[in-house]
C-alpha cells in the first residue's frame, strides 16, 4: 500500500514496514508536518529538509565526535572494559572526528583520492567491470547484489588500499558485521559482539598486512599513510582504523549506488532507455540517482551547544539525524521531486555529503558507478527484476542485501 503524505502520522517508526523499501512517502509527509521533528523511538532529532541539512552540515555545533561520548558518559567501567577493542578502532575514524583531528588524517588521504589520482583506475575499472559481466554471460538469473555490485568496489578498493588479491573474500564478512554497528540495525540484539568479533579480526589482519608493508614498501594507500609525514607521526593504530574504514567504506556505498541506482532505472524503464540510446548522459544519470535513491539514507551528530532550528531548540548533548534522502526529494530545491530524470539539471543534491565529512572516496565511487551501470545496460539490455530484494535494516545506509534479477526472455 502506497501512503499518502497527507495520512502519514509523524509515528517515530522510520524503517518499518513498506517504509524500509520505499521510505519516501513517509519523508515526505515528515517535510511537511515535522521537518525538524524529535523522535521518542530513537531518542534523537530527525531534520529533514535540505536548506536546514545543509546549514547543520556547515555548523560546527553539530559534532561528528559521538564515540568517545559514549564511550566515556554512558558506558559503566565493566562496559567500557568489554567494548575496549570497538573503541580503539572506532575512535580513530575520521567519520567521527572533529577538526583538529580530523583535518590532520584528512590532509594526509585526500590526495590519494582526488579526480587526478583516480582518473588512472578507470581502465583496471574496465577491466573489472568486463570480467564481472562475462562471468555472468551465461547465466539466466543471478543476485545483482551479490555477483555484480558488490565484487566490483571490493576488488577495486582493495587493490588501491593494497590487500591482496587473495585475501579480498575475507573482508566481505567482516564488513557486513561492522555494517551492523556503525550504521546502525534493529531488530539484531547481538550487533555489537558481532561487529566487535570483526573488528578484531580486521585489526589483526591488518596489523600483521603493515608489518609487512613497512618492510616492503609498494606504491598503495597502506604505504603513503607508513611513510605519510605529519605532526605528531601517525600510530600504527591510526594507520590500522584509518584503513578499516577504507575497507569498509570503500565498497559498501559504491555497492549500494551501483545497486540502488541499477533498480531504479529497471523500475523506470523510459529512463533505461534513453540512458541506453545516450550513454554519454551517463555522468548526470549518476547525479540523479544518487539524489533520488542514494546509498546514504542519513547522517548522525552530536550536538555541543545549543541550536535553534524552525522555532525548537535542539540541545547541546542530544543526537541528531540529518536526512539525506528527505533532503534530496525536497520540493523547495527540485522540480518534481519524486520522478527520477536522468537529464536533471542543475542537481544540487547531498547524496555524499557536505563540507569537511564531504565523503572522501565520492570520485572513485562516481567513476565506478560511471563504468558499471551502463555497461550493464549494454551488455543485459533485456535484465529485469525477478522478486522482491531484501533491505538492511540500518538506519544510516540504505542499501540491499539480495536483489534478484533475470535476463529477460531467456
Amino acid at each position: 500500500m502506497v501512503e499518502k503524505t497527507n495520512t502519514v502520522v509523524p509515528d517515530d517508526d522510520m524503517l518499518g514496514g513498506p517504509r524500509l523499501a520505499d521510505p519516501y512517502p513517509y519523508f515526505a509527509a515528515m517535510q511537511q508536518q515535522d521537518p525538524v521533528h524529535w523522535n521518542e523511538k530513537f531518542g534523537a532529532w530527525f531534520i529533514h529538509k535540505h536548506a536546514d541539512v545543509l546549514a547543520a552540515l556547515r555548523n560546527p555545533a553539530f559534532s561528528s565526535d559521538r564515540v568517545r561520548p559514549v564511550f566515556d558518559r554512558h558506558m559503566s567501567p565493566e562496559q567500557r572494559q568489554r567494548r575496549q577493542p570497538t573503541f580503539d578502532v572506532l575512535r580513530h575514524w575520521m567519520v567521527f572526528l572533529d577538526p583538529p583531528e580530523h583535518t590532520r588524517l584528512r590532509k594526509i588521504l585526500t590526495p590519494l583520492f582526488s579526480p587526478k589520482a583516480v582518473a588512472p583506475w578507470r581502465p583496471r575499472i574496465d577491466q573489472v567491470v568486463e570480467e564481472s559481466l562475462a562471468a555472468l554471460a551465461e547465466r539466466d538469473t543471478f543476485d545483482f547484489v551479490l555477483d555484480f555490485a558488490y565484487p566490483i568496489p571490493a576488488i577495486v578498493v582493495a587493490e588501491l588500499i593494497g590487500i591482496p588479491a587473495g585475501d579480498r573474500d575475507k573482508f566481505k564478512k567482516w564488513s557486513d558485521d561492522i555494517l551492523t554497528l556503525v550504521f546502525g540495525a534493529e531488530g539484531q540484539q547481538d550487533r555489537r559482539e558481532l561487529a566487535q568479533q570483526g573488528l578484531v579480526e580486521l585489526t589483526a589482519y591488518l596489523g600483521d598486512l603493515i608489518a609487512d608493508i613497512r618492510k616492503n614498501p609498494r606504491d598503495d594507500v597502506i604505504s603513503h599513510l607508513v611513510s605519510a609525514e605529519v605532526e605528531p607521526p601517525l600510530t600504527d593504530q591510526e594507520i590500522i582504523s584509518t584503513c578499516a574504514l577504507l575497507v569498509f567504506g570503500g565498497h559498501e556505498t559504491t555497492t549500494n549506488l551501483i545497486a540502488n541506482g541499477t533498480r531504479q532505472l529497471l523500475l523506470h524503464p523510459e529512463q533505461w532507455a534513453l540512458l541506453r540510446d545516450e550513454p554519454q548522459r551517463i555522468n548526470a544519470a549518476v547525479e540523479e540517482l544518487l539524489r533520488f535513491d542514494g546509498p546514504s539514507r542519513l547522517e548522525a551528530r552530536l550536538l555541543v551547544e545549543d541550536v535553534e532550528m524552525r522555532g525548537k531548540v535542539l540541545r547541546a548533548g542530544q543526537n541528531v539525524f540529518l536526512v539525506q534522502s528527505a533532503a534530496n526529494r525536497d520540493p523547495d530545491v527540485f522540480s518534481e521531486p519524486g520522478s527520477l530524470d536522468i537529464t536533471r539539471q542543475p542537481n544540487q543534491h547531498i547524496g555524499f555529503g557536505h563540507g569537511v565529512h564531504h565523503c572522501l572516496g565520492n570520485f572513485l565511487a562516481r567513476l565506478e558507478a560511471v563504468v558499471a551501470i551502463p555497461a550493464v545496460i549494454s551488455a543485459m539490455p533485456d535484465l529485469r527484476l525477478d522478486g522482491a530484494e531484501t533491505w538492511h535494516t540500518t538506519m544510516m545506509s540504505r542499501g540491499m542485501k539480495t536483489m534478484p534479477v533475470r535476463r529477460g526472455g531467456r
